[in-house]
């Protein structure tokens, strides 16, 4: 299994999408006429979990669930700002072991 990389940025920027991202496709979905199906690459379904069509017309759609979304993107983002404040605060006292101190 090959490992690939993963830019953390692309990821944070991929998950305000989804916390972020409309419906209106998921919905038109739905109403699609199987006759119509090769207008599908061009609808934006990231925020579709779950699409169910039964066989007497019913339709079933689940979203993306944007409140947990949200809720790690937002520990993401703190426990970013925790680690850039614990770096800043680790070459401080590095720098003051050196005998650096603050610049004048």
């Amino acid at each position: 299994m090959r490992k690939r990389n993963v830019d953390r940025k692309a990821v944070l920027q991929q998950m305000m999408a989804l916390a972020a991202g409309r419906a209106n496709d998921a919905v038109k979905l739905a109403y699609l006429p199987e006759e119509a199906l090769e207008t599908l690459s061009g609808l934006d379904l990231g925020c579709l979990t779950e699409f169910k069509r039964s066989s007497n017309g019913a339709v079933e759609v689940k979203l993306t669930d944007r409140a947990a979304v949200l809720v790690k993107l937002l520990e993401q983002l703190k426990d970013a700002e925790g680690s850039g404040t614990a770096a800043f605060l680790e070459a401080l006292d590095r720098g003051g072991e050196k005998g650096g101190g603050t610049p004048a």
